[in-house]
């Protein structure tokens, strides 16, 4: 018999939110006026507000509404003069009640242009509407009690009588929307879910950011890896965020500038801030100068999460660039030093372990079912936290570790397992989780660790397939407490289980990488290849050719590595340093014939190797190439969906694709001495994407596939467009921008389906604009670019 008490159902009085606010209103009435203008208040201060745009109609209100209900923090009834005479409403507002008292939700009635008590009693246009209802529903008053009975109880919960406001409508509006704000505030502080011990830190934090002074301010948060200092900066985060006409929390700040460089997390931060999702501050058409002035006119809050370097802070944050009065900025660490550099060292806040009866109450929550526990658990559970140091993340994964033992044995089992690592180092506490797990889901935590931490979840998916993992071991190492998906949706894991993961990689051979199965470090990964010592345990290569200086590689280093399936070799350095670093005096010798996945940015020769068969090709993304040819000819790329040879100035031919009926994506962009598409393109038939910008040398382009959705043509030499261009239905970006010798479009065929970004700027052999077709006029009276010849 199970010695833990059995778990009961938390149905009942536990709902996940989705958003902070739903809005209860009679679209006839208030939808175009008041409703619209507080949805736009609320919005405004980054509140997650639901809003119906649907009519109402009929009796039964919609299941997704119900829902939207439940997963709501709060709602706001608009009590307006025919809101009884809607069923629908009536039905929102009695399912709103309910949640109020199932779940705890917030309710605020509004009463606009309609008397309180008219509401409350059912008089006036409201006793009308129910002398209707009661006459309609005369065979089910219960309905009707029951709608009279919630107009009754909303009524006499405390809220806001638009007939006594003072000032003005939009003063109304922005009193109501800060009243919501502060109710939810209330409500986030209250109900920090699993998150024990924080209250107090947070209310550390936010003393020494001072938010009321107009002074810019920057506050450190300190600690060891695991100790909570992410965690602590996004409550803090999405606490205050509202108080800021701009806010940004970039994550892993030391991962992604290693990754991507620190000129990408700069344009990062930029476009959330300024609210451009396309800027890039070293286009030349940016002028530096006014970006700083905008920066310096808005009140920001910043999170620059896990920072490790000087230069990041420099870039992102520093001297030359001015915030507006009042911004604030938080940076999180575990380099104290980088934040005496920023200033003030009494701004810096130490994350300390928690408390040895937090540390039991956090992992309580995550090893037992329910609060019943007898004595013995509590002793038990005292050994366990022991082992934990104090650190959130162990004690999160120990509960979910303990939580599928079902009796006293299994407890002291797992505890005794435990005690088999005598360091007792969190990094052993933290491997119980990933022992248990099947061999697939283990696969996919350690390639995770390896490569894809940080990746969007959909890309790496698509990895994960390649390398022939079933993707739903993601699933598994959430409920492990292993991994996370962002708000971005991108997997997340704790700096401490990745360092677990990278060492157990590690251990699979110390003496020689060439026997592991992944290589991720750039040391490894040019011993490996320059020594030629590979075997076929390797299966994965991630090398960052930024992080050495040079690397001659030997002829031969793949040709033991039978086994590879994913080559990515990249720089993470500005573009004017591509193919510098790496040198094949005598040619490849060998690609395997197993590689399903080839990203080789910058490949620094002329040629494949000669018995190189690409036929379990997936993905093969090239560019910066220096190949003047592919592959041979009479290859079958039967599993082929992305190719990408972009900026590969030699290349002069593409490839026999006709039997790839699988692809995708391809982009030869600024292929210059391309000077042909084979016509056989248009039979791929799921080709959705082909990028041809800057092949200055392509003057013809053939008849395409309907399945395309984006076609890239700018720059190029081409003088007319296909037919199947312009009647094709499913086309959604069109890009022909400085096609200086085209010289016709189409005048009456076109099925494109505008509006969409569409512009022929720099298009100087096309014939005036009252000549042009008719769809193009109209088209281009909504564009932002201007008409060459106007």
């Amino acid at each position: 018999m199970n010695d833990m008490a059995d778990s009961s159902s938390a149905s009942d009085t536990v709902c996940q939110e989705k958003y902070d606010v739903f809005l209860s209103f009679r679209g006839v009435d208030t939808r175009d006026t008041f409703t619209s203008h507080l949805y736009s208040a609320l919005v405004r201060k980054k509140i997650e507000t639901y809003i119906d745009y649907k009519l109402e109609s009929g009796d039964k209100i919609a299941p997704n509404l119900l829902e939207a209900i439940e997963k709501s923090k709060l709602s706001v009834v608009i009590f307006s003069k025919n809101y009884a005479s809607s069923t629908w409403c009536l039905e929102e507002l009695a399912h709103i009640l309910e949640c109020k008292d199932r779940y705890g939700q917030i309710v605020v009635p509004i009463f606009y242009g309609i008397d309180p008590s008219h509401v409350r009693k059912q008089q006036g246009s409201y006793g009308d509407a129910f002398a209707q209802l009661e006459q309609r529903f005369k065979d089910s008053m219960d309905k009707v009690l029951k709608w009279r009975a919630a107009l009754t109880d909303a009524a006499d919960i405390s809220g806001f009588d638009a007939s006594n406001k003072t000032g003005t409508e939009a003063d109304f509006v922005e009193k109501v929307a800060q009243d919501v704000l502060s109710k939810l505030n209330h409500k986030s502080s209250s109900n920090l879910k699993g998150l024990v011990g924080i209250e107090i830190q947070i209310e550390q934090i936010e003393s020494l950011l001072c938010i009321d002074s107009p002074d810019v301010c920057t506050v450190g948060i300190w600690g060891m890896g695991g100790i909570g200092k992410t965690t602590l900066a996004e409550a803090v985060f999405h606490r205050l965020t509202s108080k800021f006409e701009a806010s940004c929390f970039l994550s892993n700040v030391r991962e992604e500038s290693e990754r991507h460089g620190l000129k990408h997390l700069q344009n990062a931060l930029l476009r959330e801030i300024l609210n451009e999702k396309d800027l890039n501050i070293d286009t030349p058409s940016i002028g530096r100068s006014f970006v700083r002035e905008r920066l310096s006119r808005t009140k920001v809050l910043i999170v620059l999460d896990d920072v490790n370097d000087s230069s990041q802070l420099e870039l992102l944050v520093g001297d030359d660039i001015q915030f507006g009065c009042g911004s604030r900025i938080i940076i999180t660490t575990r380099d104290r030093r980088l934040l005496k550099k920023m200033g003030d060292p009494d701004k810096i806040f130490k994350v300390e372990g928690l408390r040895c009866d937090e540390a039991l109450q956090l992992f309580h929550l995550h090893a037992f079912k329910n609060d019943s526990m007898g004595s013995y658990y509590t002793e038990l559970s005292r050994m366990v936290v022991d082992f934990a140091g104090g650190i959130p993340l162990a004690l999160i994964i120990l509960g979910s570790l303990f939580l599928h033992c079902e009796s006293k044995q299994d407890w002291e089992d797992q505890l005794n397992e435990l005690k088999k690592f005598p360091n007792r180092k969190i990094q052993n506490v933290l491997r119980l989780s990933f022992d248990g797990l099947e061999k697939n889901a283990k696969e996919i935590f350690l390639d995770i660790a390896c490569f894809y931490k940080g990746m969007d979840i959909r890309l790496a998916k698509e990895m994960l397939d390649i390398r022939g993992f079933f993707a739903g071991g993601i699933k598994v190492l959430i409920d492990k407490s292993l991994i996370s998906i962002s708000e971005m949706n991108c997997l997340e894991m704790h700096d401490l289980l990745q360092e677990m993961g990278l060492e157990m990689v590690r251990e699979q051979c110390i003496e020689e990488p060439g026997k592991r199965s992944r290589l991720f470090i750039e040391e490894d990964v040019s011993h490996v290849l320059k020594n030629n010592t590979g075997t076929a345990t390797v299966e994965c290569i991630f090398f960052n050719m930024s992080k050495i200086k040079e690397l001659h590689l030997n002829p031969a280093a793949f040709k033991k590595m039978y086994n590879l399936r994913v080559l990515e070799i990249y720089n993470s350095s500005s573009l004017d340093n591509k193919c510098s670093k790496l040198y094949v005096p005598e040619g490849l010798q060998s690609l395997p014939d197993t590689l399903s996945y080839l990203h080789w940015e910058g490949y620094p020769l002329k040629y494949f190797p000669s018995k190189f068969s690409p036929q379990n090709l997936v993905n093969i993304q090239m560019a910066h190439s220096q190949v003047e040819q592919l592959w041979s000819k009479g290859q079958k790329l039967a599993n082929l969906k992305v190719i990408d040879f972009s900026f590969s100035k030699h290349l002069t031919e593409i490839p026999d694709l006709s039997l790839s009926r699988k692809i995708e994506h391809i982009n030869l962009g600024c292929c210059k001495s391309l000077v042909e598409i084979p016509s056989y393109f248009q039979y791929l038939d799921k080709l959705s994407f082909l990028g041809l910008r800057g092949c200055s040398n392509l003057k013809y382009l053939p008849e395409l596939p309907i399945s395309i959705k984006t076609l890239y043509l700018s720059e190029t030499a081409i003088k007319e467009l296909p037919s199947s261009v312009w009647s094709n239905e499913n086309l959604s970006h069109l890009d022909i921008e400085f096609c200086k010798d085209l010289e016709n479009l189409p005048s009456c065929s076109c099925k494109l389906k505008f509006p969409f970004r569409f512009s022929i700027e720099g298009c100087s052999s096309l014939r005036k604009v009252w000549e042009l077709p008719r769809y193009i006029q109209q088209q281009q009276q909504q564009s932002l670019f201007p008409l060459s010849g106007q």
